[in-house]
């Protein structure tokens, strides 16, 4: 990424760094900068699942047993995935009143509700900040997404949107270590108050980026636009197909991270505590074991426009849907109950496990290629947003799962499955390489 501002070559596309211009090495920036504290916000509940419900169960009349942390983790979980959820109203808001501008409102809204976190006095007052906090990170990725998509030349978009998509996973390495710094030494309260720091890129990103020059052509248009109308576009006769089979590609995406790699830093501690390990060095290594999943997340991200190019976006998508298939159902259904041996195994799975997660950075790429520019940004929020609703509810009962085999193991194995039906979806969906973005 520091290629962006030199003058040499990029690696993936040949062209010289020197034909972006200022304001699409800033966009970029600003977008990337936001989608990595995205992942910082984003993943800090799943770093302090386990304390945080320690500390707030007992203070809300419910035992602290390991089932009802799991239960209750996985509910608040699905909650947080509702306010994602909820996020496809921005898509509208992005399209009539531009991308830059709902960056900045979505930054603010999710740094504010993750940063109120840490003042929570029970189980309760958590889960409806976790949910307001998820409606404003789901809206950060479709407008960070669609600005780069509008904003870079033709031939350079597809490095763009893997380069783009790192951000996320460098947010939740860097969740990771500040966990490792800061969350196992002062507490989960620390952690959320950290979330608050994002909403300190506002002004940077207002002061010095404008909107795509492809929606400011349309804008006076857009701006006459009834708020409701992008979003009746994307289910217009032309583009209806598109965008419910999009929303079952992340559904099945979203059941396996949201209901799987999110549970690894609970997994890390039931296998650290389960061989003798306790306090500080559980917390650290339940960090680690995040880092690993990230720093393969990124690796995978970059091979993405590789690969989209030579095998298709739907060649790319069930590449990694088969790999989240068979890593998941391999590290939580056969590792996670090896016994005593099984941590060191676990964290190799981790790695794979890491890549199959770049499956998210190819809607980065491939959504903004499906539709026209007056509803882009409504069909890549819907597509990655509303899916959700259907998350959160296999998040659930991953959680309810969790409480009746007394293991998260089990049930967060059995979310390979959403995996293997999407890979039978995929051969469906619109094929994109070599067209240009749509207008």
């Amino acid at each position: 990424m520091a290629g962006l501002a030199s003058n040499g070559t990029s690696g993936s596309s040949g062209i010289s760094s020197s034909s972006l211009s200022r304001n699409q090495v800033r966009g970029f920036w600003a977008a990337w900068g936001g989608w990595t504290l995205d992942g910082i916000d984003s993943f800090i509940y799943a770093l302090v699942l386990v304390p945080s419900l320690r500390d707030l169960l007992p203070r809300s009349g419910i035992a602290a047993t390991k089932g009802n942390i799991g239960f209750y983790g996985g509910l608040l979980f699905a909650l947080f995935l509702v306010g994602w959820g909820m996020a496809f109203l921005w898509g509208p808001v992005g399209d009539k009143f531009g991308r830059v501008r709902t960056l900045m409102l979505t930054i603010l809204w999710y740094s504010a509700f993750t940063f109120l976190s840490a003042f929570a006095t029970n189980v309760w007052q958590l889960a409806v900040l976790r949910l307001l906090a998820g409606v404003g990170i789901g809206g950060e990725w479709a407008m960070g997404g669609t600005f780069v998509a509008e904003e870079w030349p033709e031939e350079r978009r597809r490095t763009g949107a893997g380069l783009m998509h790192t951000g996320y996973y460098v947010g939740i390495f860097l969740a990771a270590v500040i966990n490792y710094v800061i969350g196992s030494r002062f507490g989960w309260r620390a952690m959320f108050a950290v979330g608050g720091v994002p909403a300190l890129l506002l002004a940077w990103i207002r002061r010095g980026v404008n909107e795509p020059a492809r929606w400011i052509d349309k804008a006076n248009v857009l701006h006459t636009w009834a708020f409701w109308r992008p979003l009746a576009a994307i289910f217009s006769p032309q583009w209806r197909r598109r965008t419910i089979l999009n929303s079952l590609f992340m559904l099945a995406s979203i059941s396996g991270l949201w209901a799987g790699t999110v549970y690894v830093p609970a997994a890390i501690t039931a296998l650290a505590e389960g061989s003798g390990r306790s306090g500080v060095q559980v917390a650290q290594l339940a960090s680690r074991g995040v880092m690993l999943v990230s720093f393969a997340t990124i690796l995978g991200c970059l091979i993405m426009p590789w690969l989209a190019e030579r095998v298709g976006r739907r060649g790319a998508l069930a590449f990694f849907f088969a790999f989240m298939a068979l890593f998941i159902w391999l590290t939580f259904g056969k590792v996670f109950y090896l016994g005593a041996g099984a941590l060191p195994w676990f964290f190799v799975c981790l790695f794979f496990l890491g890549i199959g997660g770049a499956n998210f950075a190819v809607y980065t790429l491939w959504l903004p290629e499906q539709y026209p520019t007056g509803c882009r940004a409504s069909a890549f929020a819907f597509a990655t947003s509303f899916a959700r609703f259907g998350g959160a509810g296999i998040t659930f009962l991953v959680g309810a799962g969790v409480r009746h085999f007394g293991s998260l193991g089990t049930p967060v194995a059995i979310t390979a499955i959403a995996f293997a039906l999407g890979l039978l979806l995929i051969p469906f969906g619109a094929e994109t390489r070599g067209q240009p973005l749509p207008d």
